[in-house]
């Protein structure tokens, strides 16, 4: 048996952090300048260029030129966050980004960017969840800065798709775009609150979308994917919002991952939706898979759809499969 004074030699436990909220202090964009319409597609695999937008809701998308690298672009969609949250880069002590596409398979994307960033002796790690990546990195750098682990997180969805696209595949040549997408997440005052996250997968289904590394191309099951996304999306969105405490009616804006015009549509016709409260600009850029939220967000806000105060739900689905979704209070600074 241990005596008085064993005991009195035990470390104490670690005391339960307090937790704080955590917000979005500014997002950002960037996406190549070369822009490759349905007209380029349409002649590729002799098809109409109304069949693309029929099945798609895009118009065009963009695409990175040789010489192009993911991590410039994440790091200019990252620079400009920072630039808008008034934030220096030193104050930074964690970088995430979620990205299907590094520029090499090692090192990471997620240092060099730092690194790009002047951001000197930051936590860096890529997440890899496919197109729900941008959602799944934002609950994890909300935790960390809730529970104080880290003060102020930048988080950057980035990819790359017509590097992993076969341009004779009607199932995914018309669909995918390059893009990047940046959001700066901290404790301080009026910045709003990131709410509970829901992230869920299914590896039975991971066939449904794949990228092989016998050929390195995207590959698709288009209608077994279309519903399962609607179905995911539709039955994440509930569980994020009943975790908040709210319910769908209570949410202003909807901002679901860019896949498919179509699934946009069919998720708000599922959940009951008004189209007005669903971001949709695929047309513009298509799917940039981890991209897209962030994407999307910043649309929103540049057409004043994001106000201090405002409940805005995010939502992805993505290969593994892989889908999440949470609630966002906006922020007045």
């Amino acid at each position: 048996m241990r005596s008085d004074s064993m005991l009195a030699d035990v470390p104490a436990p670690f005391a339960a952090p307090t937790l704080r909220p955590a917000g979005i202090a500014a997002i950002a964009m960037a996406t190549p300048s070369h822009v490759v319409d349905n007209a380029a597609i349409a002649a590729q695999l002799d098809v109409h260029e109304e069949w693309i937008e029929s099945r798609t809701g895009i118009l065009e998308r963009r695409h990175a030129v040789a010489g192009e690298r993911l991590v410039d672009l994440a790091a200019s969609a990252g620079s400009r966050a920072l630039r808008r949250a008034r934030l220096e880069p030193s104050s930074v002590d964690l970088v995430v980004v979620a990205t299907t596409t590094p520029d090499d398979q090692l090192p990471n994307a997620a240092p060099l960017v730092a690194h790009a960033l002047g951001i000197p002796t930051a936590g860096a790690f890529d997440l890899g969840a496919a197109c729900t990546g941008f959602v799944a990195a934002l609950g994890t750098a909300a935790g960390q800065v809730e529970s104080g682990r880290s003060q102020a997180a930048l988080v950057i969805g980035a990819d790359l798709m017509s590097r992993v696209v076969d341009p004779g595949d009607r199932n995914t040549s018309i669909l995918f775009g390059d893009g990047a997408g940046a959001a700066v997440v901290t404790a301080a005052a009026g910045h709003g609150r990131i709410g509970p996250s829901v992230l869920r997968s299914d590896g039975s289904a991971a066939d449904l979308v794949a990228i092989p590394r016998a050929d390195g191309v995207v590959r698709m099951h288009g209608q077994d994917t279309f519903r399962r996304a609607v179905t995911c999306l539709s039955e994440a969105s509930v569980e994020a919002v009943e975790l908040a405490g709210i319910g769908l009616a209570d949410v202003d804006l909807f901002v679901f991952h860019q896949a498919n015009g179509r699934i946009l549509r069919a998720v708000g016709e599922r959940l009951g939706l008004d189209q007005d409260r669903v971001v949709d600009c695929i047309a513009r850029y298509g799917n940039t898979s981890a991209a897209t939220v962030p994407i999307a967000l910043c649309e929103a806000g540049t057409a004043g759809r994001l106000f201090p105060g405002a409940r805005v739900l995010v939502g992805a689905f993505g290969s593994g499969l892989t889908w999440g979704a949470t609630v966002v209070e906006w922020g007045s600074a």
